[in-house]
């Protein structure tokens, strides 16, 4: 006969380096808010000095400018809306508030799904491969040594790296779920599951309330000697 929380039956508490699950979303919310930073701060960078980030014909075989202005806007405010999502997550998983948690688990499975939306096309559409790379600069490195390779060879290394990146990103995502549910399992039921030896479950009622109804009861009568 065990007593066990119903939070704990259906999902794993543990992630990678056998870390809890709160643990290691605060950590993921850390490494995107830092990364996001940085990005920040080289939209910012790129906003303050454009010229920085325009390449001459010369360099590029065509005037080509990194990003507009108003393209960098639109970059900085999304970088912005990450900085704000990940620092919800990571203090929702810190002070084990669950709805915090839910904006940063929704742009985990947007980023999912866009990978693998890439991944379908590169099923179906194998020759944009290619063509991607022919409208690459000649300067670009590596250029030719990927235009040498075997397009099918090519398309299954891509197709493996993508995998290899959705296993982990789907991995990442439930390791947020599972933490969202601990979480909320542990704010929303006091209430513990009394498994029986015949598979048979008790809903015991929360402690506080067992003990004011316990004490709620009249005494029995004093005892009286014959």
């Amino acid at each position: 006969m065990k007593m066990v929380a119903p939070w704990t039956r259906f999902y794993s508490n543990s992630c990678c380096l056998c870390c809890h699950v709160r643990t290691g979303t605060i950590l993921l919310g850390v490494w995107y808010l830092i990364i996001n930073a940085v990005v920040l701060l080289i939209l910012l960078s790129a906003l303050a000095d454009p010229d920085q980030y325009h390449f001459s014909s010369s360099e590029l075989g065509g005037d080509f400018e990194f990003m507009d202005d108003a393209n960098m806007c639109i970059a900085i405010a999304v970088s912005l809306l990450m900085i704000l999502i990940c620092a919800m997550a990571t203090y929702g998983a810190y002070k084990q508030h669950a709805a915090w948690i839910i904006p940063f688990f929704c742009y985990q499975i947007f980023d999912f799904a866009l990978n693998t939306l890439v991944a379908v096309t590169v099923l179906v559409y194998p020759n944009s491969i290619q063509e991607y790379i022919r409208q690459l600069p000649p300067n670009f490195p590596y250029r030719d040594d990927i235009m040498s390779v075997n397009p099918t060879c090519l398309v299954l290394i891509i197709l493996l790296f993508i995998s290899i990146i959705l296993t982990f990103k789907g991995y990442l995502i439930s390791c947020v779920w599972n933490c969202y549910r601990y979480i909320n399992g542990r704010n929303s039921s006091d209430v513990l599951v009394y498994v029986t030896s015949n598979d048979t479950t008790v809903l015991l009622p929360p402690y506080d309330d067992a003990s004011v109804n316990g004490a709620a009861k009249e005494p029995p009568p004093p005892y009286v000697s014959a």
